[in-house]
C-alpha cells in the first residue's frame, strides 16, 4: 500500500457526503472578512448535522455532512449546518454566503488559517494558496470496492461538464463581469494536478501512478491530487469536485440528487466509455462548460463532432429518471432540470442589473444562503 493512501474502506454503495466551501463576509461592506478562526473558538456545536472546520483562509469555513443513505438526508443536514452557522455568524457580526468565488475580494488581503497542513499549501504554492479564496461543493458517493471507485471515478469524466454547468455560481472575479458561468475552476487549474484522472485499469494500477508521483516527488498524499473526480479511501467513496457552492441548500441538495441518480445509472448499467478519446476533449470540454454553463458545445470525439451540452443534459435528465424515483429524489432533480429557472451564475447578474452595486450583489447572496427555506 502506498504510503499516503491506506487501505480502501468498503462503504455501503450510493451512500452520499456533502462538503460546502463557504463565505465570510464583514456585514459592513460584504467584501471577505478574516473571521474563521475566531469563528470556530466561539462555536457551540456538538455536530449532530456533520463537521465544520477550517479552511485555507481566514475568509472561508467547510461544513460537511454526515453519511446518509438518502438525499433528503443530505437535505437535513445541510439545513441545520446551515443554521448553526447562521445563528453564531450572527452572534459574531459575520455574514454567510454561497457562490463559487466572492465577487470583489482582493486576494493579497487574505490570510492562511493556522495548521501545519494550511502552511504546507502555501509553502509550497505560494500566492496561489491565497488565489485559492474560491469555493466548491464536493460530493461523495459510497462504493463497495476500490477497482468499482477507480471504474467510477472515469465513467463520472463523461459527465463533468455537467456538473460544472448545472452549479456555476462564480461570473465575478475582481468586481469584473467575467463573461465565465464558473471562473473559480480558472483558480482550481492552477494547481499541477488538477484536470482529469488518467486513464487507469483498476486499483492496482491506480497505486502504481500514485507510486510513481510519489517517487518523483509531485504528490505526497491523495489530497494533492485536485483532481475533477478522484477516489477517497478512508470513506470508500468516489468524490466529484467540480461544483460550485450554489447559493441555496435546495440547489446543493438537487446536485447531490444528480450525483446519486447518475452513480446509481452507471454502476447498474456498465455502459462503456471511451477514456482515451476523452482525454483528448476534456479540457476543451471543461473550458466550454465553466466559459458558457449550458450554453456550451462540447466535443465528441467518437463522432468527431460538436453537440450542444444543453441538449446533453435533457437527455441525461430522462436517462436518470428511473432511478430518481428508485432513489426517492426525483423532485431534486426535476428542479435541477427545469430551464426554465435561472441558474445561480445568471441569479447573480441579474442582481447586478437590477442594484447596480457590487457590495450589494453579495449582500443579497448572503441574504439568500442565510435565509429560510429551499432558496436560503
Amino acid at each position: 500500500m502506498s504510503e499516503g493512501i491506506g487501505e480502501f474502506r468498503e462503504s455501503q454503495p450510493l451512500t452520499l457526503g456533502v462538503e460546502l466551501e463557504l463565505q465570510l463576509l464583514s456585514r459592513r461592506d460584504y467584501d471577505l472578512t478574516r473571521g474563521a478562526t475566531d469563528l470556530m473558538q466561539a462555536l457551540e456545536y456538538d455536530e449532530r448535522f456533520g463537521e465544520i472546520k477550517l479552511e485555507v483562509t481566514e475568509s472561508m469555513i467547510e461544513v460537511s455532512t454526515l453519511p446518509q443513505v438518502t438525499v433528503a438526508g443530505i437535505a437535513a443536514d445541510l439545513a441545520g449546518l446551515r443554521d448553526t452557522l447562521v445563528t453564531h455568524c450572527r452572534r459574531n457580526n459575520i455574514g454567510l454566503c454561497g457562490g463559487g468565488t466572492h465577487a470583489f475580494h482582493r486576494w493579497p488581503e487574505r490570510r492562511i488559517c493556522p495548521g501545519e497542513r494550511f502552511d504546507a499549501i502555501y509553502q509550497r504554492y505560494g500566492y496561489l494558496a491565497k488565489q485559492f479564496t474560491v469555493f466548491g461543493q464536493h460530493i461523495h458517493v459510497g462504493v463497495t470496492s476500490a477497482d468499482e471507485a477507480i471504474w467510477l471515478t472515469q465513467a463520472l469524466g463523461e459527465y463533468v461538464p455537467a456538473f460544472i454547468a448545472l452549479s456555476a455560481a462564480s461570473p465575478f472575479v475582481d468586481g469584473v463581469d467575467t463573461l465565465f458561468q464558473s471562473a473559480r475552476l480558472n483558480a482550481v487549474s492552477a494547481f499541477p494536478l488538477s484536470g482529469q484522472c488518467p486513464p487507469l485499469a483498476d486499483w492496482h494500477d491506480f497505486l502504481d501512478h500514485f507510486r510513481l508521483l510519489q517517487d518523483c516527488g509531485i504528490a505526497k498524499s491523495i489530497k494533492d491530487l485536485y483532481w475533477d473526480v478522484r477516489p477517497k479511501p478512508e470513506f470508500g467513496t468516489v468524490e466529484i469536485r467540480v461544483c460550485d457552492t450554489p447559493l441555496s441548500v435546495g440547489r446543493a441538495t438537487a446536485l447531490a440528487a444528480l450525483a446519486q441518480s447518475l452513480c446509481r445509472y452507471l454502476l447498474r448499467e456498465r455502459p462503456g466509455f471511451d477514456a482515451e478519446g476523452l482525454r483528448h476533449v476534456a479540457r476543451y470540454n471543461k473550458f466550454q462548460a465553466c466559459r458558457y454553463g449550458r450554453d456550451a458545445q462540447l466535443s465528441e470525439p467518437g463522432l468527431r463532432r460538436q453537440r450542444p451540452l444543453r441538449e446533453r443534459i435533457d437527455e441525461l435528465m430522462i436517462l436518470l429518471d428511473d432511478d430518481a424515483v428508485a432513489l426517492g429524489c426525483s423532485d431534486w432533480l426535476h428542479q435541477l432540470a427545469d430551464d426554465s429557472l435561472p441558474g445561480d451564475a445568471e441569479w447573480l447578474r441579474e442582481t447586478w442589473e437590477r442594484v447596480g452595486n457590487i457590495n450589494d450583489v453579495v449582500c443579497a447572496a448572503s441574504a439568500r444562503w442565510m435565509g429560510k427555506g429551499d432558496e436560503s
